[in-house]
């Protein structure tokens, strides 16, 4: 779980995490991306909940991929077989975390994204008009340039295989909100099978540090790469 300024939510999201999905974890592993709020504090309680929480620390905000890097190494060092995404501000439901984990369990997936488009729900969940939109366009392009039929590519929530992580070199990736997004395309690239699930949308009042426009056009700088064969060479 990546964590940036999450004190006033992180904690209701482990709050929600079932017993059936606790059963199953073996380890949960939250960065601290340089928080300035209190989140170490929302953090040193919740260690006293969950004796198998590890909490790493950046000393300053290095950006959304750079946590991601710091987690997903984690979970490579430490013989993870799976390692979910969830992120902190409680934009992604922990109650999905079961028909996340089903392609696994049957073994038809290396990789699956947590769609909020796939079940046609997105603009019910409150997601934003231009949002919607944009994402949708965004995705008809990724789509035309990968070669793929996704419904998404811009959810967080993603559940990666060990066979995955041990591929894909993913701290050649990007220190901003792309990651994911590469993430998908280095699995398109090594032929890795990529699938998604039908997850709720959740807008309510977290707080986001995307900012639209300059995600725009890093996506677009992934497709042109792509094409451009960057990918390929990693």
């Amino acid at each position: 779980m990546p964590a940036y300024n999450a004190g006033a939510t992180i904690e209701r999201v482990f709050d929600r995490i079932s017993a059936e999905v606790r059963a199953r974890i073996c380890k949960y592993v939250v960065v601290n991306d340089g928080s300035t709020d209190d989140t170490e504090d929302a953090l040193a309680r919740l260690r006293l909940l969950y004796p198998d929480l590890v909490t790493l620390n950046h000393p300053v905000n290095k950006g959304y991929g750079a946590a991601m890097k710091t987690l997903l190494s984690f979970a490579v060092q430490h013989g993870a077989d799976v390692g979910i995404v969830l992120h902190s501000d409680g934009q992604y439901s922990p109650e999905s975390i079961p028909e996340l984990l089903e392609p696994f369990d049957r073994d038809t997936a290396d990789m699956v994204q947590g769609s909020r488009m796939l079940g046609g729900g997105a603009l019910r969940g409150r997601m934003p008009l231009y949002m919607f939109i944009a994402n949708k366009t965004l995705t008809a392009i990724e789509n035309w340039a990968f070669g793929l039929k996704l419904a998404e590519y811009h959810s967080g929530y993603m559940v990666y295989s060990r066979r995955t992580l041990e591929s894909i070199a993913f701290q050649k990736l990007s220190d901003s909100f792309d990651f994911d997004l590469e993430m998908i395309v280095m699995a398109r690239v090594k032929g890795l099978r990529i699938r998604e699930v039908a997850i709720p949308t959740i807008y309510a009042d977290e707080v986001s540090h995307l900012k639209p426009m300059q995600y725009g056009m890093r996506v677009l700088k992934v497709v042109r790469d792509y094409r451009r064969g960057k990918y390929s060479k990693l």
